[in-house]
This record gives C-alpha cells, structure tokens and sequence, in this order.
C-alpha cells in the first residue's frame, strides 16, 4: 500500500502552489522581478513555514538579499490573503529563503559539459597523434 501524504506535506504543497499565484498576482513591487517557489517546509505543529524561492536571473544570495527582505516584508500581507481563501484554521508564519540550489545545479552542469568537452579534445589529440605515426 502507498504511503499518504503526511498533513504538513499536503499544506506545504498548498502553499506552495497558493504563494506562487500570490505573489504574481498581488504583490506589485518592482524589486521582486519574476520570483519562483521552489519548496515549503512547514513545521510539525503547522505554526512556521519556511518559504524557499529562487529569482530569475539571481544565482547567489547576495543578488537575491533584496528580494527575501521585501517577501519577509509582505509575509503578514501574503498571510492574510492565504487565510481569507483557504479553509485552515490557522495559517502558518511565513518566513522567506533564498533557494541557492538552482544556481548551484547550473554549475554543477557547466562542470561536467566543460569536463566531456575536455575528454573529447583530448581524445581528438590522441587519436591524431595515433595516425601520423
């Protein structure tokens, strides 16, 4: 038999889904540019989620420090717009994080391209120092 969701896995999926369209839709600050949330860890006791967002074209935390201010800013405003549509008792505190795992994920990727590129030219050296022999 599959196992079920867990309750704090279903509202972490909730919000997730939920703050993704919130904040496109609501929140109009020019600071935040095109913010995607990549994951939501709730607590056991459903009271704190963290938040974890990535931002296009922001690879480090540094870029993204801006960003997280202005969502810990608006988590209160995010919060209230969350309780008035859902169904939950109670609404967990919303915390924002820099997810720096994309931008990692793309080094990690360049790594290994340039890597088969090595192999390959060299490869390509030996062969042709094979031939003219």
């Amino acid at each position: 038999m599959a196992k079920e969701y867990s309750r704090t896995q279903r509202v972490a999926d909730y919000l997730q889904r939920e703050l993704a369209q919130q904040i496109q839709r609501e929140l109009r600050d020019p600071r935040i540019g095109m913010v995607s949330i990549t994951g939501v860890d709730v607590s056991r006791d459903l009271g704190h989620a963290k938040v974890f967002f990535t931002r296009l074209g922001s690879d480090g935390a540094d870029e993204a420090e801006e960003v997280a201010e202005v969502l810990n800013k608006a988590a209160g405003f995010l919060r209230s717009q969350l309780s008035r549509e859902s169904s939950m008792r109670s609404v967990p505190q919303l915390r924002f994080y820099f997810d720096g795992s994309v931008g990692r994920g793309r080094e990690l990727e360049d790594l290994i391209r340039r890597a088969g590129q090595a192999d390959r030219e060299l490869g390509l050296r030996e062969d042709n120092a094979g031939e003219e022999s």
